[in-house]
């Protein structure tokens, strides 16, 4: 059966703005999501650029596939598509969201065994505000994760605070500057698991991840759904007429709601548009190391 949020879960997601939930897939379920996964990187051979499916690692090459993400699955894959509406999935998120939930888009990114790459400090709230923040993602974990293969790391609480701006000489860079807040970084939670564990967090959560150190490598399905009753402020991602297809559960509103939330608008966009990896290539400081990093600590 779907696994229901208990009231000591709810309480913490909203004092947190983060829950890690065990065993949401499990079994054949599990190991039908990994052999998907797997086709679809196979196909990453055939592919020498970043396109509308894969975001490479830098040191991709065709003979030796490195992808970094894919780029909303459920576009491009029927499997995926069908994965954003399982009951597994949706069955916690109505205690957080309520009844009538929209699918928002998603990704899965992989951290390979020690190259995987870091992503820098953000809020996804500066990626795609809404007219109200009850927005959150799911991250399904295809791999057991610990501290050492890159986990989805949070600072617990700062779904309540400030939206932080995530610009670099004038431009959206979808990452934050750590030296310009007053954040305790050494406060952040990795949010780690067995494999088929699933991640809850807030839109508005600081979050962000570190390279992965070790030799095991670390797959994270994220998939983004809001209250059906929230607007995208910077435009759906598909049109409106097409709004009631992303309606995952219950029914489409019969009218926006509107609750007050500081919003910073991701414009001018990013130099390098794409995904976060490229918006974040100009942010002009780093917090977490990069392989090129160690390489040249190492040279």
């Amino acid at each position: 059966m779907p696994i229901t949020l208990t009231d000591a879960q709810i309480k913490s997601y909203n004092e947190n703005g983060y829950l890690v939930v065990e065993n949401v897939l499990s079994g054949e379920k599990l190991a039908e999501l990994r052999r998907e996964t797997e086709a679809v990187i196979a196909g990453a051979s055939a592919v020498t650029a970043n396109d509308d499916v894969y975001d490479l690692e830098d040191s991709h090459t065709p003979s030796n596939p490195r992808v970094r993400r894919i780029k909303n699955p459920f576009e491009h894959f029927r499997y995926f598509e069908g994965l954003a509406r399982d009951p597994d999935i949706l069955t916690p998120l109505v205690s957080l969201l309520g009844p009538d939930i929209r699918f928002y888009g998603g990704k899965m990114n992989m951290k390979s065994a020690g190259y995987g790459a870091p992503v820098e400090w953000h809020q996804d709230w500066a990626f795609y505000p809404h007219t109200n923040d009850d927005v959150l993602a799911t991250g399904i974990l295809l791999d057991d994760c610990d501290e050492s293969n890159g986990p989805l790391m949070v600072m617990p609480g700062t779904h309540k605070g400030p939206t932080y701006d995530h610009h670099h000489e004038g431009h959206f860079c979808g990452a934050m500057n750590p030296a310009m807040t007053s954040l305790d970084y050494s406060k952040a939670v990795p949010l780690t698991g067995k494999a088929g564990s699933m991640t809850i967090h807030h839109v508005r959560l600081v979050h962000g991840s570190a390279m992965n150190t070790s030799n095991r490598q670390r797959r994270l399905l994220l998939w983004e759904y809001a209250a059906a009753d929230a607007w995208p402020l910077v435009g759906p991602k598909t049109p409106a007429a097409e709004y009631d297809s992303r309606i995952v559960l219950g029914r489409p509103p019969a009218q926006i709601r509107v609750r007050e939330a500081p919003v910073r608008m991701p414009y001018p966009p990013a130099p390098h548009q794409g995904s976060i990896y490229e918006n974040q290539k100009d942010t002009g400081r780093r917090f977490f190391d990069t392989f090129e990093d160690r390489q040249r600590e190492a040279g």
